[in-house]
């Protein structure tokens, strides 16, 4: 009886040190905001966050069209491009193909 109860109180004791020693882990969320990652406390430009404004840019023209969709299907980008192609806000966000959008 009191092997066992060392043992649980060792098995609790290493717990609680173990939570007052390891530091939280961080979320693993990623926060966009224009086309820009927020990384180490600094606004960087990355595909992932240029899709998802692309996304929100078409949503805003009426497009019925999800972040991951764009993301995650070239053709629907390309899609989302040619029927944004008078928007200057999303120019910056499409792909820069030899003549495409009439460049």
């Amino acid at each position: 009886m009191a092997k066992s109860l060392f043992v649980v109180l060792s098995v609790v004791g290493l717990a609680a040190l173990q939570a007052v020693l390891l530091p939280p882990v961080a979320g693993a969320a990623i926060v966009c905001k224009e086309g820009f990652q927020k990384s180490g406390g600094t606004w960087i430009s990355t595909p992932y966050c240029n899709d998802a404004h692309l996304a929100q840019i078409a949503r805003n023209h009426g497009v019925k069209v999800s972040d991951a969709e764009v993301r995650a299907n070239p053709n629907k980008k390309y899609e989302v491009c040619r029927f944004l192609n008078g928007s200057p806000t999303a120019r910056d966000y499409c792909p820069d193909d030899d003549g495409f959008l009439g460049r």
